[in-house]
């Protein structure tokens, strides 16, 4: 015979609580099922707190969305990383107007980075964590075909085209692909290219009913000082107000772009959300409050309902 809880009354509670919490889930899952869920998983949300804890955390999540019938699909970047490479390099990181300034041996050292480092990583942890996923370049069969953004920038890639079928066969295959953003233009040459952006341009590609950009914050703030002032729901013109207003400024100015072409290609909604906070994911596509800001189309641009 088992032992009795030391206090059933509390188990008791805690079972509800959790049976509330499947409840209010399943609404979500009905009107996700089958669908494509686009995931960007910043070097930030990697590098935030404990490493190893926000990742399985994470690996976690996008294994119970696959189990339960979403299509899952995880980009990712790892800005912080290449960064502490290029530094034991003695390789000074160099930025102009947000962007990575990406020479020849800097971009061996993103390829290093993504392609070596961050991406089995996120592979490993899903197929650990009761998933199954496969780790897949831009590079590969041309998926980010791209051209050179700026001279000054170097090695980053601007994109030109998605190629959506090298994603859907896997999804089609049952994998949840781990997309690493190195790009590739017509002459073969690899680029980077901002994770972000290439998150939204897939997203659009894919027809996505979603978007989550995880990050180290934990959405917009009207005060930056006060994570009670976390907004929950945005349209683009609410995100032009604000940033005139100087409350979006920094960081979240080109994420903020990328949800707001995201939705204007397509997408249903767009989530910032912070990546460290232990199955943010869930909470945030699965329950009614949520934990991020999410982005809308404005109500003209969505045409007749």
């Amino acid at each position: 015979m088992s032992a009795l809880p030391t206090n059933p009354v509390a188990s008791g509670i805690d079972r509800a609580q959790r049976a509330d919490v499947l409840i209010e889930a399943l609404p979500y899952l009905r009107r996700f099922a089958g669908g494509v869920v686009v995931i960007k998983y910043g070097g930030n949300a990697l590098a935030g707190g404990d490493e190893s804890s926000a990742l399985a955390s994470f690996a976690r999540d996008v294994a119970l969305l696959q189990a339960v019938g979403l299509r899952p699909v995880v980009v990712h970047g790892g800005g912080p990383q290449i960064n502490a490479l290029l530094e034991r390099l003695g390789k000074v990181p160099q930025f102009h107007e947000g962007l990575r300034v990406t020479d020849a041996e800097t971009m061996e050292v993103v390829g290093m980075v993504l392609l070596g480092q961050v991406n089995p990583r996120i592979v490993s942890a899903i197929n650990v964590n009761g998933g199954r996923a496969a780790g897949v370049s831009g590079q590969d069969m041309e998926l980010l075909l791209v051209r050179q953004r700026d001279p000054q920038l170097g090695f980053v890639g601007e994109i030109v085209s998605v190629q959506p079928k090298v994603i859907t066969d896997m999804l089609d295959d049952g994998v949840v692909p781990v997309i690493a953003t190195v790009g590739v233009d017509a002459h073969g040459d690899a680029y980077n290219v901002n994770a972000d952006t290439a998150a939204s341009a897939i997203a659009v590609a894919l027809g996505a009913m979603k978007i989550l950009f995880l990050t180290d914050v934990v959405g917009v703030l009207l005060d930056r000082n006060d994570p009670g002032s976390l907004v929950g729901r945005l349209t683009p013109v609410e995100i032009d107000a604000l940033t005139k207003r100087g409350v979006i400024a920094g960081g979240m100015i080109p994420k903020l772009a990328s949800c707001i072409d995201a939705v204007n290609g397509g997408v249903a909604a767009a989530h910032i959300l912070d990546g460290r906070v232990d199955h943010a994911v869930l909470l945030e596509l699965l329950t009614d409050e949520g934990v991020g800001t999410m982005v809308v189309a404005d109500p003209a641009s969505r045409g007749p309902s």
